[in-house]
């Protein structure tokens, strides 16, 4: 029976990715995420405009059925369809495994989080913007989400972080409110300072308002950790398109992405990287 269940939850999770792909896809700056030209009509092939049918849009498998090619024309496939839908399938399973302790409204709470991430990843990626409505959207949905951790009494000295018990020792745990906006406040002000230093070359206003919302998503010090893995990645990453001729030093690489990969690893492995960290000078 619990294996039918994360089943269940591992298709509509690729359904929620295909969702996201058609999303991220028809998107174009300025537009609502949600208007009636993006969620509705029909799916056609981005080569030969060709409608299709709904056996060449089942999420993961019309992919591979096809070999990658559009049925019609026999256009090469975006590698994006696949990933993006096999992702939300993932986040789907692992998100509620991870969080079975959890009030199952708390765990609805990050799956619409993590949904959002992949979106943001995915815009941010393809047109190097972060639409505000999905910064709004992550921001009220922190906010849901302290209060969802408020009413069950799930934040304490010892918890309510992902760094566990490491947490207390970094301080602004004895109210939640106070704990998650003093970490938008300092994300905030660190992305604020480098925008206004670099005057917009390094970092863009979509990063400013994403690591804000993130704040108030995971709270002190997580954010710390967030911040910190996000630009380990990032500079790694960059270095590396650098060496193999993709992209110039002055060529600008989207951050949103960095910030999501670490919001991510913070969320499944943070405890397990500050617990090493200790270790490694011998702290613990």
């Amino acid at each position: 029976m619990v294996y039918f269940f994360y089943f269940f939850l591992f298709i509509f999770g690729l359904a929620v990715g295909s969702f996201i792909n058609v999303i991220s896809i028809r998107y174009k700056p300025g537009k609502r995420l949600l208007s009636e030209d993006i969620i509705r009509g029909r799916s056609q092939c981005l080569d030969c405009k060709k409608k299709l049918s709904w056996i060449d849009l089942v999420p993961f498998l019309s992919f591979f059925i096809q070999k990658g090619k559009c049925r019609y024309c026999k256009g090469k496939l975006s590698l994006q369809y696949p990933i993006i839908e096999i992702l939300g399938g993932l986040a789907f399973v692992f998100i509620p495994f991870y969080l079975a302790s959890q009030p199952w409204l708390i765990i609805v709470s990050w799956l619409f989080i993590f949904s959002l991430f992949l979106l943001l990843s995915v815009i941010d990626f393809r047109i190097s913007i972060i639409p505000d409505q999905i910064n709004l959207l992550l921001a009220a949905l922190g906010l849901v989400l302290t209060s969802l951790k408020n009413y069950y009494g799930a934040f304490g000295l010892f918890s309510g972080s992902f760094l566990r018990h490491f947490a207390a020792v970094f301080g602004w745990r004895e109210e939640i409110w106070l704990n998650c906006v003093f970490a938008a406040f300092v994300g905030l002000i660190i992305f604020l300072l480098i925008v206004v230093l670099s005057k917009g070359k390094a970092m863009g206003w979509g990063d400013v308002k994403l690591v804000a919302a993130l704040g108030l998503i995971f709270g002190w010090p997580d954010i710390v950790m967030i911040l910190i893995l996000a630009f380990v990645i990032g500079a790694v990453v960059s270095v590396v398109l650098m060496l193999v001729g993709t992209k110039d030093i002055k060529d600008m690489i989207p951050f949103g992405p960095f910030l999501i990969i670490a919001s991510t690893i913070t969320f499944f492995f943070g405890y397990q990287i500050i617990d090493a960290y200790f270790k490694l000078f011998g702290l613990v």
